[in-house]
């Protein structure tokens, strides 16, 4: 077994570019979800307006219930 850190490339959805996505660079499973990093909403270069945890356009969805 290895010490280093594996990322895990997983499977793109048509509108995320060319790569797929990293675990730990551009998402983090929590509870189950899959959220997305800063770093992959800001290299995204667009803001989909539904409140993401970590936008980095300052949106704020005042109707999303967190839980």
């Amino acid at each position: 077994m290895s010490d280093k850190k594996s990322k895990e490339v997983f499977d793109k959805p048509r509108d995320a570019g060319p790569k797929g996505f990293v675990k730990g660079l551009d998402f983090y499973v929590e509870d189950g979800k899959y959220v997305f990093t800063e770093y992959y909403l800001k290299n995204r270069g667009y803001c989909c307006q539904n409140g993401c945890r970590h936008c980095p356009y300052g949106f704020k969805n005042e109707n999303h219930v967190t839980g």
